[in-house]
């Protein structure tokens, strides 16, 4: 959610950061002047209450001659009060529907959509093959690790099954991820899948892209796309010790997204599937660290995909891709060789204090004075991961190299061959 106070002190900035998300900047415009609205109908009703506590004190001091005439003035102030009370209530909503409608202000990334990134940075080589490489699915296929057939059979398109050792390269990397989140310094939680939609709404994911949820109806439950949700609801309503430093989270679930808009597109293989696993950073931190913060997520992430040994490069995400709860967005993204270009594995972003005003999560300064945390999130492994881990590492013998840091997870295995299908 917005704050008010920067709105007012700057309202270009906010036209301007619409502008950049390719939104539209007269919303900002529109709060503005509802703002303004709600401030004039509360200091009338403080008015009004107090000539009504002011008139009360008259009362008890009138003739007996006086007190009608002052008890139907008494009953007018009375009506006033619950008018005045009313508007203000609906001020007050208005100003809070068009809070939710402006998302966070962009800082720093490149103006445009989903085709306007700007490459940072790319790291590592990208593998030249002496053979036709095979792409994700057949590998997994033939080394007996994914089953999409029988996933669609038992649950229908873009689900899947990992069998053997496809199960255990997962759950390998999200055990190095969860090793590495806790190094360095995350606590490991498993958090619910189900959140109430006040957590959901808290979080900016029932705006524009609502329809990728799956809702519980009976039960008014929604089923999260990321751990991110709950684990920025874990500290709603609350004042938190940040006083030692950022409070820093690694979430481990299961995640469902509907892919309402991808009809026909990346429906071979894992890529993109109504069901995977991922382990989620999410810090709380003062505002004026986040930037740092957000570094330090990106950096996790680097280490992570140096382990799994895959070329990738990070980009600025532009403005107009970033999500409304974003001011600041880097993806990662693997160099998938039968695709021949990258495709996203991770993304970290900065939410500054836009989470925490929805969701009420605070800490106290140095002064002791209660401010809005800043919170921020980074995906350190998904499911997504063995495409490029599995591309990648391929050998012409059809064979898969397994990355040397996940070998431990995997009972010391080096290389994954092909089975006999049964």
């Amino acid at each position: 959610m917005i704050d008010l106070k920067f709105l007012r002190e700057n309202p270009e900035v906010a036209r301007e950061s619409q502008r950049t998300r390719g939104e539209d900047p007269a919303l900002v415009d529109q709060l503005l002047e509802a703002d303004a609205k709600r401030r004039e109908v509360i200091a009338s009703t403080d008015a009004l209450r107090s000539e009504q506590k002011g008139f009360g004190k008259k009362i008890g001091q009138a003739s007996k001659e006086e007190r009608p005439a002052m008890l139907a003035k008494a009953k007018e102030l009375s009506d006033a009060v619950k008018a005045a009370e009313a508007s203000q209530k609906e001020a007050e909503a208005e100003v809070e529907r068009l809070q939710y409608m402006i998302g966070n202000i962009v800082t720093g990334a490149p103006a445009g959509g989903e085709d306007d990134f700007v490459v940072l940075e790319e790291i590592g080589e990208i593998p030249q093959f002496d053979f036709e490489p095979q792409d994700h699915l057949d590998l997994g296929v033939s080394l007996g690790l994914i089953d999409m057939e029988r996933g669609v059979k038992v649950s229908g398109s873009r689900f899947y099954f990992l069998t053997g050792y496809g199960a255990m390269l997962q759950l390998a990397m999200m055990n190095l991820a969860a090793q590495k989140a806790t190094e360095h310094g995350f606590q490991l939680m498993v958090p619910p899948v189900l959140v109430k939609p006040e957590t959901m709404a808290g979080t900016g994911f029932l705006g524009a892209h609502s329809d990728e949820i799956y809702y519980l109806q009976e039960d008014d439950l929604y089923l999260v796309g990321t751990s991110e949700v709950a684990l920025a609801g874990y500290h709603s309503n609350e004042i938190i010790d940040l006083s030692e430093g950022p409070r820093r989270y690694a979430g481990w679930s299961s995640c469902f997204r509907r892919e309402a808009g991808s009809y026909g597109k990346d429906t071979r293989g894992i890529l993109r599937v109504h069901q995977f696993d991922k382990l989620e950073m999410f810090s709380y931190c003062p505002p004026e660290q986040a930037e740092e913060e957000h570094q330090k997520l990106l950096n996790m992430e680097r280490e992570m995909l140096a382990a799994v040994e895959v070329p990738y490069r990070i980009i600025d995400v532009a403005g107009g891709d970033l999500g409304s709860s974003a001011s600041r967005k880097f993806d990662t993204e693997a160099w998938v060789p039968t695709q021949n270009t990258y495709r996203e594995l991770t993304s970290t972003s900065n939410c500054t204090t836009f989470q925490a005003r929805r969701l009420k999560t605070r800490y106290r300064d140095a002064d002791g004075k209660t401010q809005y945390c800043a919170t921020l999130n980074g995906t350190l492994a998904t499911t997504r991961w063995l495409v490029a881990i599995l591309e990648n590492h391929q050998q012409a013998d059809g064979s898969v190299v397994i990355p040397e840091a996940l070998r431990p997870f995997m009972m010391g295995k080096e290389v994954l061959e092909p089975v006999k299908k049964k």
